[in-house]
């Protein structure tokens, strides 16, 4: 077990060596950045600002400093905000780690749950409704069934608020603060557990009707155990050793936050910061949010790969 921690770890490094030369050179080499976006800066002015923020060194001297940095946990320094790039994250990321960190749950909650009714119940009328209500589910754009459901519950019945975090001008403490939080979560968070839903579900109905089939299910059932013993106990386990895969692209997730529901719903996320930046064309930011979500990323896949061999004692590493 060591040995295999100890040369994951090996490839870890390597693979985010790999991705740091990567999103470093794609950024660098895109024509144009901050400075030639700001068109009211004269030619001299431009040429001081890229002396001041190291735009015009070699590129493999500005990528060094640019890792050397990374790896004593400095991002970098947004040309944009002008601020600290670690800072802008701390401030922006737990709103979006918030909101992700809800909707994940509910997703997964109701995907498991759907899923072993669905498979139980195959080829049944509930099977059947699930299935094209999934289906339909999918098929709707997000920005679509996000305007339509602020129409629907903020501005015809007036029960939600249409977006923000928080009320305009709002002086809530404590528990207030946190309930005007929930109430501004629900509807986006309703959002992301729609769209999320129905492809987790149809995941785990078709690996519960794979799991039905062994011959442990049938041995359970013949022991007199209670149906919902076989199905949680024995089926359902088995059936979610494959999802253990899907748990190390969930950190990410949870950290990435979702531009397109944070900008309907102005929720002041990371996603949304990222998507300013991209118009701004802020590469130093740009480039430490895509770093970090690598490093989530193999970090997420490295803890999937335990996890698997925790739960699944038959794999060998």
């Amino acid at each position: 077990m060591s040995t295999y921690v100890i040369r994951r770890i090996i490839y870890m490094l390597l693979t985010l060596l790999g991705a740091s030369m990567l999103i470093f050179f794609l950024y660098a080499l895109t024509p144009g950045d901050y400075v030639d976006n700001n068109m009211n800066m004269t030619e001299q002015r431009k040429a001081e600002l890229r002396e001041i923020y190291g735009l015009n060194k070699p590129l493999v001297e500005r990528y060094t400093a640019w890792l050397g940095n990374v790896l004593e946990g400095d991002f970098g320094y947004s040309l944009q905000h002008q601020k600290p790039i670690m800072t802008l994250f701390n401030h922006y990321i737990w709103n979006s780690f918030l909101l992700a960190a809800v909707s994940t749950f509910l997703t997964w909650f109701i995907a498991v749950v759907a899923g072993v009714l669905c498979a139980y119940k195959s080829q049944s009328i509930f099977d059947k409704s699930v299935t094209i209500f999934i289906f339909a589910a999918m098929s709707i754009p997000s920005f679509f069934i996000g305007l339509f459901f602020i129409k629907l519950f903020a501005v015809d019945a007036g029960i939600l608020p249409p977006g923000g975090m928080i009320t305009t001008g709002s002086n809530a403490e404590g528990w207030d603060y946190v309930l005007e939080v929930a109430e501004h979560m629900v509807l986006p968070v309703l959002i992301v557990t729609l769209l999320g839903t129905g492809s987790l579900t149809r995941y785990f109905r078709s690996h519960m009707l794979e799991a039905m089939k062994q011959d442990y299910v049938r041995t359970a059932r013949a022991k007199g155990l209670k149906e919902r013993v076989v199905l949680y106990r024995h089926a359902l386990r088995n059936a979610m050793l494959p999802a253990i895969t899907l748990i190390g692209f969930e950190l990410p997730t949870l950290f990435g936050g979702s531009i397109v529901i944070e900008k309907i719903f102005n929720w002041p996320g990371i996603g949304q910061l990222y998507m300013q930046s991209f118009t701004m064309r802020d590469y130093p930011l740009l480039m430490g949010f895509t770093m970090l979500l690598a490093i989530l990323t193999v970090i997420g896949t490295f803890i999937s790969d335990l996890l698997y061999r925790l739960a699944d004692p038959r794999v060998r590493l």
